[in-house]
């Protein structure tokens, strides 16, 4: 098998099973990439929609679109999450949750395809300058949702109206994203 069928027919058959007694209830369409147990209890669970996180007793979803940085140092994934500050016109505001680390026991495939579907999700960036700082302008591909968003990512100490007419301003020159199905 020459190796882009091979890869293909890997990522149709790829998949997992949800751990035993996991205690979220995934959507209906919703089928599971991969997991991997972490040190302390619990497990990551990839979806093609996102990445669910330990919290409390119920695990949570992070949207693949929300995770801003995803970094894997061979014993540890150290996960950056995105929040919603606001909008300004068709553009999410966002900022950085601190990172969170998850010591895997036995990775599998979590790290590659936590980085291909951060990666992946990320369309285009660019950095612009603004009084006081700057801030990162990112077009994602959002789970589920025709089209893209527009994130923007302040520097701390950055002008919030600068920021905020800047994404109004570039926000209205791209195509709206079309709704999901």
């Amino acid at each position: 098998m020459n190796g882009w069928w091979a890869r293909f027919v890997r990522r149709l058959t790829a998949g997992g099973a949800l751990p035993a007694g996991f205690p979220a209830v995934l959507q209906p369409d919703e089928r599971v990439l991969a997991a991997a147990a972490l040190a302390g209890g619990g497990h990551l669970v990839l979806t093609q929609t996102g990445v669910w996180v330990p919290e409390g007793t119920v695990p949570r979803r992070v949207g693949w679109h929300l995770v801003s940085k995803a970094v894997w140092d061979r014993t540890a994934l150290l996960l950056t999450e995105a929040v919603t500050t606001g909008s300004a016109g068709e553009a999410m505001l966002i900022s950085d949750l601190p990172a969170r680390r998850f010591v895997l026991t036995a990775p599998g495939p979590v790290p590659e395809l936590v980085r291909q579907r951060v990666t992946g999700s990320i369309k285009s960036s660019q950095y612009h300058e603004l009084p006081g700082g700057g801030a990162w302008f990112v077009q994602r591909k959002v789970p589920g949702q025709d089209g893209l968003v527009l994130q923007v990512r302040a520097d701390p100490g950055t002008s919030a109206d600068a920021v905020h007419d800047m994404a109004s301003a570039v926000a209205a020159r791209l195509p709206p994203a079309a709704p999901s199905d």
